[in-house]
Order: structure tokens, then C-alpha cells, then sequence
């Protein structure tokens, strides 16, 4: 990937509040603190509230920055950055009153015109589903992407991961929204699915490359998902959770938002549950989104082929995921797999988290109907 687009006003924009980064960690620590609008102050207020008797020190520091380097170092690293003033710059994230300044963006640059031609749908939900909410979200990850529709979500464990592969396998455009620099893997068991997503779609945050992600990094990056997206579905999620705020990001814009009726006894259900008494769109499926978005039978869902069961890359999980189809004890299951009784248990753990694997309830695994 080639090319630089952002000013030095934007980078330094955002190099500052990397800078600050810890330093707004802190104030989640003050109870009368509102972090909400940190982002959309301006440079030296920003400064004055975060950084307090030190914000002369922090200028400094800003004003020492070699803003050049920063632009060899993310355009060796294959980082692309385009600030608010580019023509590539997604228009819909203007409606935002706190539009971060410059997005950085590992991936394929032609496919931000995507984001230009067709309307986007983020996918959000809880990081421990249920069966049903993994089998849903694939579903509408495949289902939207082979429509054509870019899906939109922040590549955390559960139902954000679950979407993207499920547009991976529908041949569409994933974008990955970070809480961290976009080269950076968090949670890193989903380094695989990172490569993927940058490979065949986009991965992108406000925060520069190298950046970790900190608690208000999440909140603040669920403002960037729904200010790209036309609609954001919401599939399984507690109230409160982080899915909701993506929700009342996307409600704050005027957006749509939608969501998957759950069980009403479900704890991870509640949320979405509460959505629709409150007017969310009910969405049972990729055709529901996509009559939302452009009219009743306006866009049918494309058949896809069917494909295999998805494996783990670990021979160790392999080996439990099979033995797991055949047996129901865990000795058994050790047996079969050629490992220890511990280790096949955390191995069932992870298969399970993961969502190759789902337990009866008359006892004994079975494997997920959707792909994890």
C-alpha cells in the first residue's frame, strides 16, 4: 500500500491524543469526569482537560514530533492514513460531532470506495454468545456480503469476530473497526482472522500504528463503527454492554438500528430484547437487512455454496474436536486425542469459547451449526 494522504494538522491531531491516551485512561477514575466529549475539544482544551499542569509539557512534546518519520515508519509498516480533508475520507463519519481527524488503515485502498458505493451494516453483539447468536451473525455476515453489502464490526471475540467470518466466506468486504493501532492484534487469538480481514478488506482505527487499545478506546471506537454503517444490527448483548452504546451512537445520527429477537429468559438477550420494546427493527435474517436498506425485495440474498466445517489451525484442538463428536466423557475424549485429562478439558473450553463445539444438554458436544 502506497501513498500518505494526511496533513500535518490531522497527524499531529492524532499523534496528540495518542499522547494522551493513559492519561484519558485516568480520568475514567473520576466519577464527576465526563469522557464522552473529550474528543471533539480542541487541541489546547483537550490538552488543558486531560493533561492539567502538565499540558505545556505535552505541547512541547507534540511540537518535537517528526511527523515526517511517523509517515515512513506506518508507509513501511503498510499503514495508510487520510485525514477529514481527503476526498477518500468516508462522508457518513462526518455526521459525527467528534469525527476522529485521521483514520489509519491496513488493507486495500480501493476498497474504501466501497464504503462510497454502498451502504454498510454493522454487526455488533456480546463477547460470549450462545450457539443461536453465533449461527445468527454468521449468518448475517455470509448473507450481507454476498449481497454485496460491506459488514462492519470491531473484531472482538463472540458475535464481531463471528461476523466477519461469515462475510470472509461470502465473499464480501469486511472492515474492522479498532480500539488499538490497526496493526496491532487485539485479542490476539484472532491474529489469523486480523491477516484475513487485512487482506481482503480494511482494518482501521483512529489511533496511529503501535497504539494499545485502553478501556475508553472501546466506547470510542463504537462511536467510528456506527458512523460508518447506514444500519447497525445488534445480535446478543446484556444490558449494559458495549454493543449498546454502538446502538446509541448510531441512534445519536439519525441512523437505523436493528435487532435479533432472543430468548426472553436469556441474560444476553435482555439488550436486544430491550431494542426492539424501545422501536429497533426485528431482524431475523440477511433479507430483513437488506429490505431495510434499499425496500422490500428491492436486494435478494444470493445463494452460496455450502462449505466444509471449519477446523482449528491447532492439531491438539483438531484432534479434541473429533474425539469430542465421538465421545462424551472427557477421559474418553482424552483418550481418543492422545493427551491428558487436563488438557483435553481446556481444550473443550477454548473449542467451546471459540464456537466450534456446543455443549448438549443431556451431555456431550456436538459441532456448532455455524462456523465460529
Amino acid at each position: 500500500m502506497n501513498g500518505w494522504d494526511a496533513c500535518d494538522a490531522c497527524l499531529r491531531r492524532a499523534f496528540l491524543v495518542a499522547m494522551l491516551a493513559g492519561r484519558i485512561a485516568g480520568l475514567l477514575g473520576r466519577p464527576t469526569t465526563r469522557v464522552a466529549g473529550l474528543l471533539a475539544l480542541t487541541e489546547r482544551d483537550l490538552v488543558a482537560a486531560v493533561a492539567g499542569p502538565r499540558a505545556d509539557a505535552v505541547l512541547e512534546a507534540l511540537d518535537a514530533r517528526d511527523l515526517e518519520r511517523d509517515r515512513r515508519a506506518a508507509r513501511e509498516g503498510g499503514v495508510l492514513a487520510i485525514c477529514r480533508h481527503s476526498s477518500d475520507y468516508p462522508p457518513l463519519l462526518e455526521d459525527l460531532a467528534d469525527a476522529p481527524a485521521v483514520l489509519f488503515m491496513a488493507g486495500e485502498r480501493s476498497t474504501l470506495a466501497r464504503l462510497h458505493e454502498e451502504p454498510a451494516v454493522a454487526i455488533v453483539g456480546t463477547r460470549a454468545p450462545s450457539p443461536y447468536g453465533r449461527e445468527v451473525a454468521y449468518s448475517l455476515g455470509r448473507g450481507l456480503a454476498a449481497a454485496g453489502v460491506p459488514v462492519v464490526s470491531g473484531l472482538a471475540l463472540g458475535i464481531d469476530a463471528t461476523a466477519h467470518r461469515g462475510c470472509l466466506a461470502g465473499g464480501g468486504l469486511p472492515v474492522a473497526v479498532l480500539a488499538c493501532g490497526p496493526d496491532v492484534v487485539y485479542p490476539r487469538r484472532h491474529r489469523g482472522l486480523h491477516r484475513e480481514v487485512r487482506e481482503r478488506g480494511l482494518v482501521l482505527s483512529e489511533l496511529p500504528p503501535g497504539t494499545h487499545p485502553f478501556r475508553w478506546s472501546f466506547p470510542a471506537r463504537n462511536r467510528i463503527m456506527a458512523g460508518l454503517a447506514r444500519l447497525t444490527v445488534v445480535v446478543e448483548a446484556a444490558d449494559p454492554s458495549g454493543s449498546l452504546i454502538t446502538s446509541d451512537f448510531a441512534r445519536d445520527l439519525g441512523r437505523s438500528v436493528a435487532a435479533v429477537p432472543g430468548h426472553v429468559t436469556s441474560r444476553i438477550a435482555r439488550g436486544t430484547n430491550g431494542l426492539l420494546r424501545d422501536g429497533a427493527i426485528p431482524v431475523t435474517g440477511p433479507a430483513d437487512v437488506l429490505d431495510e436498506l434499499f425496500g422490500a425485495g428491492a436486494r435478494a440474498v444470493p445463494p452460496t455454496p455450502q462449505s466444509p466445517p471449519p477446523e482449528p489451525d491447532d492439531p491438539l484442538l483438531r484432534r479434541v474436536l473429533y474425539a469430542a463428536e465421538r465421545h462424551e466423557l472427557v477421559a474418553a475424549v482424552a483418550a481418543d486425542a492422545r493427551t491428558s485429562v487436563a488438557a483435553a478439558r481446556a481444550a473443550l473450553g477454548r473449542l467451546e469459547s471459540d464456537g466450534y463445539l456446543v455443549r448438549r444438554d443431556l451431555g456431550g458436544w456436538e459441532r456448532a451449526l455455524g462456523p465460529p
